[in-house]
C-alpha cells in the first residue's frame, strides 16, 4: 500500500490504546526486515532515517527505498525523518517523498523551539504530511544529559506549534543498551493531562518491555522509537555470519543471513505495542 503519514497511524493508536514502533533504519537490510516483521504481526510501522543513516545514504535515495517497500507492503508504512535539525534538511526530506518530519529544536530556548517547529509544521501540513516536535531534551548514554520536560511547557509547545506528535523527556535516554532504567510515569501523567497530542518516547530501547507494554495500552504515548536493541541484533547476526565462514567475502551472501534474526527481533519489539 502507499506510504501513509504519521498522523494516519498515531491517531488510531491514540483512540485504540496501542502504540506504533518507530524503527531506526541504517540500510536496506534492516528496513526490509522491519517491514517483513510488521507484516507478520499485522501492524503499521514507522521507518526512521536518523542523522547517522542520512550521513551514509542521501535522503532522496532513502525516500525511494522507503517508498519501494511501502508500495509492496500489506501494512501501513510511514517514511519518517528522525531528528531533523534545520528547515533545509526537513524540506529536502519532504521533497524526497517522506511522509513525516521530526524537527528537533529541543536544545534551543522554548520560544525559539516553538517558532522553528511551527514553521516546519506549516510546511509539512501544507504538503499534506505530518510533523513531530520535541520539548525537553532527551540525552545520550555516555554523553549529553537529559533535561526533563516541563508539563506546562509541553502544553504550550503543543498548542502553539500544532505538531501531530510530541517527543518528551521523561527518563528516557538515547543509545541505552540495557533496560535497567524506566520512565518517570508521574511526569508522563502530568504532561498527558494537559494535552491531547500523541506522545513519543525516544530512546525506547532502554525502557523495560513491561513498561512499554503498559504505557502503550494505558497512556497517550503512541510511538516508541527503537534503534539500539535492533542494531545489536543486526550486529550479532552479522558477526555470526562472518565467523561461520572466514573465507567468504561476498557481502550479499553475508548480509542475507542478517534478515531472519533482525526480523525476529523486530517482531518481539512490535508485539509489546499491540492493544491488549
Amino acid at each position: 500500500m502507499p506510504l501513509v503519514t504519521l498522523a494516519d497511524v498515531l491517531q488510531p493508536a491514540l483512540k485504540g490504546n496501542y502504540a506504533v514502533a518507530g524503527l531506526v533504519t541504517l540500510g536496506w537490510e534492516d528496513m526490509r526486515a522491519y517491514v517483513a516483521a510488521a507484516e507478520e504481526e499485522g501492524v503499521p510501522v514507522i521507518l526512521q532515517a536518523g542523522p547517522s543513516c542520512r550521513a551514509h545514504t542521501p535522503l532522496p535515495v532513502l525516500g525511494k527505498m522507503f517508498r519501494h517497500l511501502a508500495d509492496a507492503a500489506s501494512v501501513p508504512v510511514v517514511a519518517h525523518l528522525d531528528h531533523g535539525y534545520t528547515f533545509e534538511e526537513c524540506r529536502e526530506a519532504l521533497d524526497s517523498g517522506f511522509t513525516s518530519l521530526m524537527f528537533d529544536g529541543s536544545r534551543k530556548p522554548l520560544p525559539q523551539n516553538i517558532e522553528e517547529t511551527r514553521a516546519i509544521v506549516e510546511m509539512a501540513h501544507g504538503a499534506g504530511i505530518s510533523c513531530e516536535g520535541e520539548i525537553g531534551f532527551v540525552g545520550y548514554s555516555g554523553g549529553e544529559g537529559s533535561a526533563g520536560t516541563d508539563p506546562a511547557e509541553a502544553a504550550q509547545f503543543a498548542a502553539e506549534t500544532g505538531v501531530d506528535a510530541m517527543a518528551i523527556s521523561v527518563g528516557n535516554v538515547h543509545l541505552q543498551q540495557d533496560k535497567e532504567g524506566g520512565l518517570d510515569e508521574p511526569r508522563i501523567r502530568a504532561i498527558e493531562a494537559l494535552t491531547e497530542v500523541p506522545l513519543v518516547i525516544h530512546g525506547g530501547s532502554g525502557v523495560p518491555v513491561a513498561q512499554r507494554r503498559a504505557l502503550a495500552r494505558g497512556s497517550k504515548i503512541c510511538k516508541f522509537n527503537i534503534g539500539t536493541e535492533l542494531r545489536m541484533a543486526f550486529g550479532q547476526a552479522m558477526r555470526q555470519a562472518v565467523n561461520a565462514d572466514p573465507e567468504r567475502f561476498d557481502r550479499v551472501t553475508i548480509l542475507k543471513e542478517t534478515h531472519d534474526p533482525v526480523a525476529a527481533a523486530a517482531r518481539q519489539v512490535l508485539r509489546a505495542f499491540k492493544a491488549g
